[in-house]
């Protein structure tokens, strides 16, 4: 189990304070059901149910003070908490007695025993919950020792609690990290419009004259102009370009969010009409393997060698072409590459799409420019 119960920038911690809340009200109706009940225990044990009591108000204080600490909230403790309370059940079958318990007399734990549950929902999700649930419901079974519907109707509700605690604690942890992610896109979004202003006050305006005095002029002067042509252009695309939204590895999102910033002067970038879903670990990955592609194109090609990037989505899969003009590549290269220890290609991009139980097709041949075809099973979110 994953402790889903990390504290999620305060989310949860008014569920904690609710939890001891609960537990307190509840040992209030413990001693109340004692004292009005104890004359009826069993006369042999009936002096032990104030000694249980003790230890039930004492590991009440004991837990509320230890649950505050989100950094005592580990196995150790819940476990503890799990354990106690079902020792406390247990001493029923004692001091109730097995006629009281079989004639509708509560255990000592009453509705105490409904604490720990919850700490486990909230600690390890809904599955923590359950499980929890199933053995504090099988401990009553036993102790009270008859099977009716009355029996079964806690153990019911304990484990819709549970599972609902459970679902509560889910979301708020998924809220939490969404809510940090726009966050922290909008942050980087005025970051970049800063920029931008300070760059187009700047960079921008130099290139661009740079680009007009130059215009028409032979020899190096030309070229320098068409050169700050072309990097005012990428320049302007990057600063106003969308920023790629953070990915959510449990949710789908659309592959072309993440492509789409690749576009430029000499990378044209096509897809299909409809968004190209992909799960977000999926989508990230591809992503940066047509980057690793890029950076290929980049270091061993001409600059401003024309790029074309091709997405196809498929029923079964998703496949992204990345194709250029460049010199092409000599069939022994890439063994030779990865037997030098240079792995672009071998790691970052065939690596990744292997682990996506995907494949890389590169078809290139000197002169001919290159094409990298990486094709991507769809697989449900995980």
């Amino acid at each position: 189990m994953t402790n889903s119960g990390a504290d999620a920038g305060g989310l949860q911690a008014p569920l904690w304070r609710a939890i001891a809340v609960y537990r307190i009200a509840a040992l209030v109706y413990v001693a109340v059901l004692v004292v009005r009940n104890v004359s009826n225990y069993d006369e042999r044990w009936a002096v032990l149910a104030w000694p249980v009591l003790a230890v039930t108000a004492g590991w009440t204080v004991f837990t509320t003070y230890a649950y505050a600490d989100p950094a005592r909230r580990r196995a150790p403790l819940l476990v503890a908490d799990l354990l106690v309370t079902m020792a406390v059940m247990a001493s029923s079958v004692w001091i109730v007695g097995r006629y009281g318990l079989e004639h509708g007399k509560p255990t000592l734990a009453v509705a105490w025993h409904v604490a720990p549950v919850i700490c486990w929902a909230v600690a390890w999700g809904r599955r923590g919950g359950v499980i929890a649930a199933l053995i504090m419901g099988a401990t009553d079974l036993v102790v009270r020792a008859h099977y009716d519907q009355a029996a079964f109707t806690g153990t019911v509700l304990m484990l819709m609690a549970a599972f609902a605690v459970g679902s509560l604690v889910r979301l708020a942890v998924v809220s939490q990290e969404r809510l940090q992610r726009a966050i922290e896109l909008e942050a980087a979004t005025r970051e970049r419009e800063r920029l931008a202003r300070d760059i187009h006050d700047s960079v921008l305006q130099v290139l661009a004259l740079v680009k007009r005095r130059g215009a028409g002029l032979d020899g190096e002067a030309g070229e320098l102009a068409r050169l700050a042509g072309e990097q005012e252009a990428a320049l302007r695309a990057l600063v106003t370009s969308p920023t790629a939204p953070a990915v959510d590895d449990h949710a789908e999102i659309d592959l072309m969010t993440l492509l789409g910033p690749y576009a430029s002067t000499t990378v044209s970038v096509a897809a299909p009409a409809d968004a190209v879903r992909l799960p977000g670990h999926t989508a990230r990955e591809v992503a940066a393997a047509v980057a690793a592609a890029l950076d290929n194109v980049t270091r061993h090609c001409e600059p401003g060698t024309k790029v074309w990037i091709l997405v196809e989505d498929e029923p079964g899969e998703v496949l992204v072409s990345v194709r250029d003009e460049g010199p092409g590549i000599a069939p022994e290269r890439l063994a030779e590459a990865a037997a030098q220890g240079r792995l672009g290609v071998a790691q970052s991009i065939r690596g990744r799409i292997a682990d996506l139980d995907g494949s890389v097709t590169i078809t290139a041949a000197p002169g001919q420019g290159t094409e990298v075809e990486l094709a991507v099973p769809r697989k449900p979110i995980s």
